[in-house]
């Protein structure tokens, strides 16, 4: 069995001790040299070893300089875009004619990347939880076919840190109503709140980013975390704070390449959260790496140290007024809704969610439609209610030719041109409010015989501020007239 030098010397001044013993029978004794011997009797620890000087390199020598000056340039550079040892080696035969082989520059690089604190890299400290403590929320983006059309959805996710089960769900946007929204649903479907979520700085929750830890929250996100109970900790912005939630960030991932791939083609993003739920179903019996039980038994445990549900579940909706155009249509979050004709005029309240608008007339629901993302589509309301609409010439969508009403071609933005405003049509059309504009805004038209402004419904909707030419003040023969300011 090998020995240490320091047993070794040891053992050496242990028979020098026992007597009778000379240097040379120690040196021949132990297998050793004379000078070893005297250095053992002269103490117990083993002399440094020997320092020399640093042997000459004939072949990397004259290019060390120029090496060292590469690779402290890389410090300054894109990490993809950083020299390698193969690299360095090829631009010295090329740049420099060097003949020196490949190895001797492979070695001298790794030496020297060392020396100069180069090849540091990050270190990562796996996280402990304890059951029922704490979670991880965040959404993620993926694309999916509902209805013949390519969508971009976000996913919202709720993982549980200590057991690693995680809810799912799809929405057509990412704004408070849906984040809101996710968390009711997560946490009924987990039976049981957590004790802390952890967030990203996202602005459904956060309204301003205030100094270390301290966050200026929306009232609607505080209104949700005193309903369930929870306290919420915020990351630090930019990459470093992924790092703290790196089980979601990961769940994400590994979702969508799962489950997602290929690209899944529904008729509904109501049987699109059907596909997903029997995933999140699937995915209870899988079993993460280094633990040794699945995800359902680790739950079952974590669910008993978890806090539990409130009595009634929170109303993540958000109630807003619009105000019913001349088209029988409310304008919420830049999409059109259609109502019932008889409420044209009036200001109706609108219940918004992440998936459904609802416009209301006291307690009654007047109307109900999916809620779709900002940009050109039908309008809701039915097959009848779009060909009632197509028969009077008001169309949502595109029209022939993929136009809309306005004569612009699909996705170009802008005012209408000059020659649709001279022809009457309705200026309010494609603003972004659902306001019916003043009759007397409606632009230059044609007149009646009374020379009253002729506007899209007629006579009535013209602009009478002043009698028509020749009639004396007052005048009640002319049926939409009205006396006004001039």
């Amino acid at each position: 069995m090998a020995r240490s030098r320091v047993e070794l010397f040891e053992q050496i001044r242990r028979d020098w001790r026992a007597g009778g013993s000379s240097i040379r029978e120690l040196a021949v004794r132990h297998c050793v040299h004379r000078r070893t011997v005297r250095q053992a009797l002269a103490g117990a620890v083993p002399p440094p070893r020997k320092t020399y000087p640093p042997r000459p390199r004939p072949a990397i020598g004259p290019y060390a300089a120029i090496i060292d000056e590469w690779l402290l340039a890389d410090r300054d550079v894109p990490r993809k875009q950083r020299h390698t040892a193969r690299r360095v080696w090829q631009r010295l035969v090329a740049e420099h004619g060097a003949t020196v082989a490949e190895v001797t520059v492979s070695r001298y690089v790794a030496r020297r990347r060392a020396e100069l604190g180069l090849d540091k890299m990050q270190v990562m400290i796996p996280q402990a939880h304890e059951p029922g403590a704490e979670a991880e929320v965040d959404f993620g983006e993926f694309r999916a076919q509902v209805a013949g059309v390519l969508l971009k959805l976000w996913m919202f996710v709720l993982r549980l840190s200590c057991s690693g089960r995680a809810f799912h769900v799809a929405f057509a946007t990412q704004a408070q109503e849906a984040f809101l929204e996710g968390h009711v649903l997560a946490f009924e479907y987990f039976g049981a709140v957590p004790g802390r979520v952890r967030y990203d700085n996202l602005g459904p929750a956060v309204v301003r980013v205030l100094r270390g830890r301290d966050r200026a929250e929306s009232e609607r996100f505080i209104a949700l975390r005193s309903h369930y109970g929870f306290d919420s900790f915020f990351c630090v912005p930019g990459r470093d704070g992924a790092h703290e939630k790196g089980g979601v960030e990961g769940e994400i991932g590994r979702f969508r390449r799962r489950h997602l791939v290929p690209v899944p083609v529904v008729a509904s993003l109501a049987s699109l959260n059907q596909l997903i739920a029997a995933a999140d179903i699937l995915d209870d019996g899988r079993v993460i790496t280094g633990r040794p039980v699945t995800i359902a038994a680790a739950f079952a445990e974590e669910q008993l140290a978890m806090g539990p549900l409130p009595g009634e579940p929170f109303d993540p909706a958000r109630l807003l007024q619009a105000r019913v155009d001349a088209r029988a249509r409310v304008c919420v979050r830049q999409n059109y809704y259609s109502v019932p004709a008889r409420y044209a005029g009036r200001r109706l309240p609108v219940r918004l969610s992440a998936r459904s608008v609802e416009v209301l007339d006291g307690p009654r629901v007047v109307a109900r439609h999916e809620r779709r993302s900002p940009g050109p589509g039908p309008l809701p309301g039915g097959p009848g209610a779009q060909a009632r609409r197509a028969a009077r010439g008001d169309r949502a969508g595109p029209g022939p030719g993929g136009r809309d009403l306005h004569g612009r071609p699909p996705g170009v933005p802008g005012r209408r041109p000059p020659q649709a405003r001279r022809r009457g049509r309705d200026p309010g059309a494609d603003r972004g409010s659902a306001r019916a504009p003043h009759p007397a805004r409606r632009g230059p038209g044609r007149r009646d015989d009374y020379g009253c402004r002729l506007g899209r419904a007629g006579c009535p909707a013209g602009d009478h501020r002043s009698p028509p030419p020749g009639e004396p003040a007052g005048r009640t023969g002319h049926p939409a007239w009205r006396p006004g300011p001039l």
